[in-house]
C-alpha cells in the first residue's frame, strides 16, 4: 500500500511539472506609430558621454550635495521602496503556493465527570498530528499567478528608478530657479538704488526751482516701484528656498550653508548628445519599462483566470496519534488525491477571464500611451532647448544695446539734454532686456534638465533599487 501511494505521489509530481499553462504566452509588444528618429533639432556640440553622473558635471558643488540630501530622506523614494517590498512579499507568497504545505498540531485535555455524589470519572485525551496538502498545478494557475507577481515586482522597481530620476530633476530645476532668482534680485537691487539716488537728486533740484514738481513725482514713483519689485523678487527667492527645504529634508539654516558654498550664478551643465531614437526610449525610460511589466502581469493573469475554469487536483494527507496516555496512543493516517471540477457557476469564471482580458487591453493602451508621452517629452524638450539656445545670443546683444542706450540717455539727462520721461523709458527697456537675458539662460538650463529626465536620466535596466538610508533594509 505504501508503494502504491508513493507511486501516486511521484506520478502526480511529474504530471504537474509537465503540465501545460493555459492562456497567452506573453510577448513584449513592439511600438507602433513612432518615427524612426526624432524630428526636432538636436543640440549641437554635445558630449557623447552618457547621462550617468551628469549632475557632477554641473560645475556647481552645491547641487550634488542637495541631490544627496534629497535621496537620503525622500518620502517619495521611501514610498516607492515600500511598494517594492510589498511586491516582493506578494511574489514570495505566490511562489510558496506552488509547494506542498505541512501543518503540525497537538492538544492535551483533562476532563472530570461526576454522575453521582460518589461517582467521579477523570479522563485524559492526548493527540498529535501532521497535515500535508499540495495543489497539483495541472493547468498553470499557480505558475501564471507567480509570473504576474514577478512582473509587478519588476514594475515597482522601475517605478522606484522613475521616482529617483524625477526627484533629481525637480531638485535641480528648483535650484536653477533659485540661482536665477538671486541674479534678478541683484539686478532689481541695483536698479532700486539707482532709482532712489535719482529721486533724491531730483527732489533737491525741485526744491531749488530747477526741476518741475511733476518730474519730482515721477522720480519718486519710479523709486517706489523699483523697491516694491525688489521686495517681491526677494519673497520669490524665499519661496524657492522653502521648496528646497521640502525636497531635501534639510533644515533651512543648513540649506543656506550649502547654498553659500556656490556663487550666486547660474550653473553651467555639460551638454550631451541625443543619440537615442524613439524606439530606444523603451529601454531608457523606467516609466515605460514599468508600463511594459504591468502589461506582462496582466497577460499572466489571463492565464490564471483561464486555468481556474479547468479541474484542479490536490494531494492531501494526514497522520495523527491520539489516546488517553502516552503509552496508549493509536496511530491514524489518511492520504489521497482530491479532484475539483467546475460544473456550474452561472458564468462567474468566464466573466473573470473577460475581466482579465479587459485589464490586459487597458494596460496595453497605457503602455502605448507611455511610449507616446516619452517621445513627446523628448521632442518638446528638444524644441524648447533649441529655441532657448537660439534666443540667448540675441537677448544678450539686446541687453547690452539697451544698457548702452540708457547710459547715453542718462548722461544727456544729467546734462539737461533729455527729459526724465525719456530716461525712465530707456531705463525700463534696459532692465527688461537684462531680465529677459537672465530668464532665457535659466530656461536653457531647465530645458537641459527636462531633456535629461525625458531620456530616462541615465537609467539602466539592470540597476538595482536601494533601500532609503533612513529606513530599514530587509
Amino acid at each position: 500500500m505504501r508503494c502504491r501511494f508513493r507511486l501516486l505521489f511521484v506520478t502526480l509530481a511529474c504530471l504537474a511539472a509537465a503540465g501545460c499553462a493555459v492562456g497567452p504566452d506573453y510577448t513584449p509588444p513592439a511600438p507602433t506609430g513612432t518615427a524612426p528618429q526624432f524630428l526636432a533639432p538636436r543640440p549641437h556640440g554635445g558630449s557623447t558621454a552618457g547621462l550617468v553622473g551628469w549632475w557632477d558635471r554641473f560645475d556647481d558643488p552645491a547641487l550634488p550635495r542637495l541631490l544627496t540630501l534629497a535621496e537620503i530622506d525622500s518620502p517619495s523614494l521611501t514610498q516607492a521602496w515600500a511598494k517594492i517590498q510589498a511586491a516582493r512579499a506578494t511574489l514570495a507568497g505566490d511562489q510558496a503556493d506552488r509547494w506542498p504545505s505541512l501543518t503540525a498540531s497537538g492538544s492535551a485535555q483533562r476532563g472530570r465527570q461526576q454522575s453521582t455524589a460518589a461517582a467521579v470519572t477523570i479522563s485524559n485525551s492526548l493527540s498529535v498530528g501532521l497535515d500535508a496538502s499540495w495543489e497539483v498545478d495541472l493547468f498553470g494557475k499557480l505558475r501564471r499567478t507567480a509570473e504576474a507577481a514577478e512582473a509587478r515586482q519588476a514594475a515597482r522597481t522601475d517605478d522606484w528608478h522613475d521616482a529617483r530620476v524625477s526627484l533629481a530633476a525637480e531638485v535641480a530645476d528648483t535650484y536653477v530657479q533659485y540661482r536665477a532668482c538671486q541674479l534678478l534680485v541683484t539686478a532689481y537691487d541695483d536698479e532700486a538704488k539707482s532709482q532712489q539716488a535719482t529721486a533724491d537728486a531730483t527732489n533737491v533740484s525741485v526744491r531749488a526751482g530747477f526741476t518741475s514738481t511733476a518730474d519730482g513725482a515721477l522720480a519718486r514713483a519710479g523709486a517706489a516701484s523699483a523697491w516694491a519689485t525688489l521686495t517681491a523678487q526677494r519673497a520669490e527667492c524665499d519661496v524657492l528656498v522653502k521648496s528646497l527645504v521640502d525636497l531635501t529634508g534639510a533644515t533651512e539654516p543648513a540649506l543656506h550653508d550649502i547654498l553659500a558654498q556656490s556663487q550666486a550664478r547660474l550653473p553651467q551643465p555639460t551638454v550631451f548628445a541625443v543619440d537615442a531614437v524613439p524606439a530606444g526610449l523603451l529601454v531608457q525610460r523606467p516609466d515605460v519599462a514599468s508600463a511594459e511589466r504591468e502589461l506582462a502581469a496582466a497577460s499572466a493573469e489571463i492565464g490564471a483566470a483561464e486555468a481556474d475554469r479547468y479541474p484542479s487536483l490536490s494531494l492531501g494527507g494526514s497522520i495523527s496519534r491520539s489516546g488517553a496516555s502516552l503509552g496508549s496512543l493509536m496511530t491514524t493516517w489518511l492520504v489521497g488525491p482530491s479532484l475539483s471540477l467546475p460544473v456550474f457557476d452561472a458564468g462567474k469564471r468566464a466573466a473573470a477571464v473577460d475581466s482579465a482580458q479587459a485589464a490586459y487591453d487597458y494596460q496595453l493602451a497605457a503602455w502605448r500611451q507611455s511610449v507616446r508621452t516619452a517621445v513627446k517629452e523628448v521632442e518638446q524638450s528638444l524644441v524648447r532647448l533649441d529655441g532657448a539656445t537660439r534666443r540667448t545670443g540675441d537677448l544678450q546683444a539686446a541687453a547690452q544695446g539697451y544698457r548702452q542706450y540708457f547710459e547715453s540717455i542718462d548722461r544727456n539727462w544729467r546734462a539737461g539734454g533729455a527729459s526724465l520721461l525719456d530716461r525712465e523709458q530707456a531705463r525700463r527697456n534696459a532692465l527688461s532686456a537684462e531680465i529677459s537675458f537672465i530668464t532665457v539662460q535659466r530656461d536653457q538650463i531647465q530645458y537641459w534638465i527636462a531633456l535629461y529626465k525625458a531620456l530616462g536620466g541615465g537609467w539602466q535596466p539592470e540597476s538595482p533599487a536601494t533601500a532609503p538610508a533612513s529606513g530599514e533594509q530587509s
